[in-house]
């Protein structure tokens, strides 16, 4: 069974860490906020206006692997969380892909597309929704994080609704899809519930913020998730009770039942909203190994949290950049990349593993 686990940051030391640095590898683009493989050794970025790009290991292509600019209605001003803002592949290997966007009326929509004759092109005529969200009242905390778990059904993290401290109490209704990760079957269409999801619906978990990026750890299984706080805390946890690990706008602090985080951090230096990554299973960069790697969007530092034997988890910053960090992506080799809303994407390397040892020399 898939542990649940909540990412936040303790500042604290740890050893052997990496020493990370940014190999750029895309520039121009028009504010990126994804990075997926589909099995092969090309990176779509998606763009939240309503394109979806693709890196070819050398250049971006000239011509969108996937435009629906037309039924998005997208994030154009500096910190709109609309837009084109998910995307994941059918690891059936079909064909098939999956966007998460928020439509024209500014409802979440999940649709399934198929990929063309051209693997660089997708149909634009297969679109079938899947499901449709109402999101109405606010713009903001649309989610849109799709990923397909190691049990193969399909994972979909939904914001709360928007406005500040979840006023409609949408987080904490499990008749609602607000504010949740959704798991949904998506062998056939339409969809069908799983049996194992806990409340007889879409909902695998409630009571979260908006989950912007979570995923799923490629060797263990475990779901791993960085969700915004409100104030003072970036967090995962039962909203409207628990910002982090301290007590949030609840005339009660019964934290009986309730999944702690296993980390968390302020808001100061800057620091204002998480963007969670991806745990490094890559071969290239061994120091980087196991280490839970996240970012700040407003301040652009970049952590990385590991997991002590008794397991505990501790966390460090180990990059500033100067980047607005949108979102991690993993290739199929496990390999790490961190997209720039400013429109770059660079991977994530260890510059001291490029570095040859020194031969000792006999006097």
């Amino acid at each position: 069974m898939q542990r649940f686990l909540a990412i936040f940051f303790v500042a604290v030391a740890a050893s052997a860490q990496p020493q990370l640095a940014l190999k750029q590898i895309a520039t121009g683009l028009n504010r990126p906020v994804g990075i997926v493989n589909g099995g092969d050794s090309r990176l779509f970025i998606v763009l939240q206006l309503g394109q979806i790009v693709i890196y070819d290991g050398t250049r971006v292509l000239a011509t969108p692997f996937l435009d629906i600019r037309q039924l998005v209605t997208p994030g154009i001003s500096g910190e709109s969380e609309r837009g084109l803002l998910g995307l994941a592949f059918d690891p059936r290997r079909n064909g098939f892909f999956f966007v998460h966007y928020t439509n024209t009326n500014g409802d979440i929509t999940i649709a399934r597309y198929q990929v063309s004759s051209d693997p660089d092109r997708a149909d634009p005529n297969s679109a079938a929704v899947v499901l449709t969200i109402p999101h109405p009242n606010f713009s903001n905390h649309n989610g849109g994080q799709l990923r397909f778990g190691p049990d193969g059904f399909l994972y979909d993290g939904v914001g709360d609704g928007g406005s500040a401290g979840d006023p409609n109490n949408n987080a904490q209704n499990t008749s609602r899809l607000l504010g949740k990760i959704l798991r949904i079957d998506v062998s056939t269409l339409p969809y069908r519930v799983p049996s194992s999801n806990p409340f007889g619906n879409e909902i695998w978990a409630y009571g979260l913020r908006n989950p912007w990026r979570f995923s799923f750890d490629r060797i263990t299984g475990d779901l791993l998730i960085g969700d915004v706080g409100q104030n003072s805390f970036e967090e995962v946890d039962f909203w409207r009770v628990m910002e982090g690990l301290h007590c949030y706008n609840a005339t009660t602090c019964n934290q009986t039942g309730l999944t702690r985080p296993i980390l968390e951090y302020n808001h100061s230096g800057g620091a204002c909203s998480i963007t969670g990554g991806y745990r490094y299973r890559g071969a290239r960069y061994p120091r980087m190994s196991g280490i839970y790697f996240y970012a700040d969007y407003c301040s652009g530092a970049i952590f990385g949290a590991t997991e002590q034997s008794n397991g505990t988890w501790t966390s460090q910053t180990l990059l500033s950049t100067r980047l607005a960090i949108s979102s991690f992506g993993e290739d199929q080799n496990g390999e790490l990349y961190v997209a720039d809303l400013n429109g770059t994407v660079s991977q994530l390397t260890d510059s001291l593993a490029t570095q040859p040892r020194r031969r000792a020399v006999k006097k």
